[in-house]
């Protein structure tokens, strides 16, 4: 007796990358960015209050231009996608014969017999004929179009976690380390939201975290020179 396959069902790749990229974006650019605020004014002044005013109005500034700026994309894409269910609703109503061979032939493409395609292409016209199109043509999902709000919703939490990772640590009364403690935290969760995407992208870790580690280290020994060589000329 042949046992039964049960296939776990997918998610979608497309929606699961876009929270992705918008999560690990905004994780990443919190990260880097404010900890190098931070180093950088740490390098002008030891004045902690000074240092941490900066932070944290450079933490609320960057997080909210991350949410304006996904707002602004994804709103952009949100538009194109209804742009084109709205063509495909004229074309459905002014041409049904032609769009039903078309979706024919997208499923002859994908290997069906001529005959078994059309059969498909007619069932699902009859069930759904917008839905049916938008994911052969378009792969787009009428009823789950990406949502511009939680796309700024995702990326304004995301900025604020990363950037909150380096104010506590300069927090943290370390006196003449709180520089080099602040740098280790921010290293730490740039290897861990590398190691975090690659793994959710399905990619190699190392790479991703190499590229996360180097990048930020590169920023924050950057912006510390910059603010060490500015406080001293003042």
């Amino acid at each position: 007796m042949t046992a039964e396959v049960h296939h776990e069902p997918h998610e979608d790749t497309g929606a699961r990358l876009n929270w992705l990229r918008a999560g690990v974006l905004g994780a990443n650019d919190g990260v880097v960015s404010t900890a190098s605020l931070v180093l950088g004014v740490a390098g002008a002044t030891t004045s902690v209050p000074q240092i941490l005013t900066a932070g944290f109005a450079g933490m609320f500034a960057g997080a909210m231009s991350m949410a304006a700026g996904e707002y602004v994309s994804v709103s952009s894409q949100r538009d194109a996608e209804k742009a084109l269910l709205d063509q495909e609703r004229r074309e459905l109503a002014e041409t049904p014969a032609s769009e039903l061979r078309e979706l024919a032939e997208i499923y002859e493409r994908k290997g069906l017999s001529p005959d078994l395609a059309r059969e498909v292409a007619e069932q699902l016209t009859a069930k759904d004929a917008l839905a049916a199109h938008a994911e052969a043509e378009l792969k787009i999902d009428p009823e789950d179009l990406t949502s511009p709000w939680q796309a700024a919703f995702a990326s304004f939490v995301a900025f604020t976690v990363g950037s909150l990772l380096p104010l506590l640590a300069f927090l943290v009364p370390a006196g003449d380390f709180r520089v080099s403690l602040t740098v280790l935290v921010a290293v730490l969760a740039l290897a861990l939201t590398g190691s975090g995407s690659a793994r959710l992208g399905g990619a190699p870790r190392l790479p991703a975290i190499a590229r996360n580690v180097a990048g930020g280290i590169i920023a924050m020994a950057a912006t510390y020179g910059i603010g060490h060589l500015v406080g001293a000329a003042i």
